[in-house]
């Protein structure tokens, strides 16, 4: 037996200032995405942001339904949205930001189980590192790749 680490990088930032301008540019559009979200049974609204490598930010927010599960989660509305509309433009980056009744975490809410296997499906069709920025009021994290997120990524299909 061998006992074995797994560790992950990750910046963190206190405020939007000290993002880079592109980064800037993606978390205001997620936090602007927060205001379109409809949740109504958790009251927890969720905004995000991709960024494709056309320079297109696509946003999507979480959308939930009496029928549980079948709402969908921020990341999810906007990398789909994103698939489905630029199927040949890689997603390079996605910034979310969620905090109850539209107002966002003083520490960065994460994305689900779902949600990071998916930017893992995103980032390996894009054959590029897709970064993600967790926005909080007082701290922002950002991940320059989703192995960071997700450590043992679901892809022995690929295999």
């Amino acid at each position: 037996m061998q006992a074995k680490r797994i560790n992950i990088d990750y910046t963190e930032y206190h405020s939007l200032g000290e993002l880079s301008v592109q980064d800037q540019r993606l978390a205001q559009a997620a936090i602007e995405a927060q205001k379109s979200s409809y949740a109504p049974y958790s009251h927890f609204n969720v905004g995000a942001a991709v960024l494709l490598d056309n320079d297109i930010i696509v946003k999507g927010s979480n959308q939930e339904n009496a029928a549980y599960p079948s709402g969908l989660c921020a990341e999810r509305t906007a990398m789909f949205a994103a698939g489905a509309a630029y199927p040949d433009h890689a997603i390079i980056s996605l910034a979310l930001v969620g905090g109850p009744n539209g107002t966002i975490c003083e520490v960065p809410a994460s994305p689900c189980g779902s949600c990071r296997q998916v930017m893992a499906e995103y980032q390996a069709k894009g054959g590029k590192d897709l970064s993600i920025l967790m926005i909080g009021k007082e701290k922002i994290y950002k991940f320059e790749k989703v192995d960071d997120v997700l450590p043992l990524i679901f892809d022995s299909l690929d295999k």
